[in-house]
């Protein structure tokens, strides 16, 4: 299978990221909502054992808009997909170590890792947008810890906010793409 045809597959059986895109958006959004009404533990709580429902949220979800949520066994992506999704959970040991030095460091920290993640979504789906996405992420994660108000959830509600606005975005570029034949 060549590249091109396999990130076309990606981008149909995932409709372009937009269901785990705006699932994870909406962890962001609790964790936000938690750490700012109600405690910065159980904000860093629900952003690291609610993501772990990011991929069986999101094949419910893809399923239930009438889209696989699988691809071929010829599609060598789906490796580079599997392994994408595993950095995030490793990573998560710098975040805990910036956010023992300074708790104020836990959502922009996250960011830095959950955007470098998005780097290789590029190839995945072949769609450059997740590039704007990543460089958003690391450079406001970098920006908000060194030079941000000391607001806790700031970095989360940014993140989920961007996060849902790039899920919509993928989404209608695949649709048009479907639409156009192209």
């Amino acid at each position: 299978m060549h590249i091109l045809d396999a990130q076309r597959e990606m981008r149909s059986a995932f409709l372009g990221g937009f269901v785990g895109q705006a699932v994870s958006g909406i962890i962001w959004l609790v964790a936000a909502a938690l750490g700012t009404w109600v405690s910065s533990g159980y904000a860093m709580a629900m952003l690291f054992f609610g993501s772990m429902a990011i991929f069986p949220l999101t094949q419910a979800g893809v399923r239930l808009l009438g889209r696989p949520g699988k691809v071929s066994p010829e599609n060598g992506l789906w490796a580079l997909g599997s392994q994408v999704a595993f950095t995030v959970p490793l990573n998560f040991l710098l975040v805990g170590a910036a956010t023992l030095y300074q708790e104020a460091w836990f959502f922009p920290a996250a960011m830095i890792v959950v955007g470098s993640h998005y780097l290789p979504f590029i190839t995945l789906y072949g769609i450059k947008m997740f590039g704007v996405l990543a460089a958003l992420l690391v450079i406001a994660g970098a920006g908000l810890a060194l030079y941000g108000p000391p607001i806790f959830s700031l970095g989360g509600w940014l993140t989920g906010a961007l996060l849902i606005a790039f899920a919509f975005a993928g989404r209608a570029a695949v649709l048009r793409e479907e639409r156009t034949g192209g």
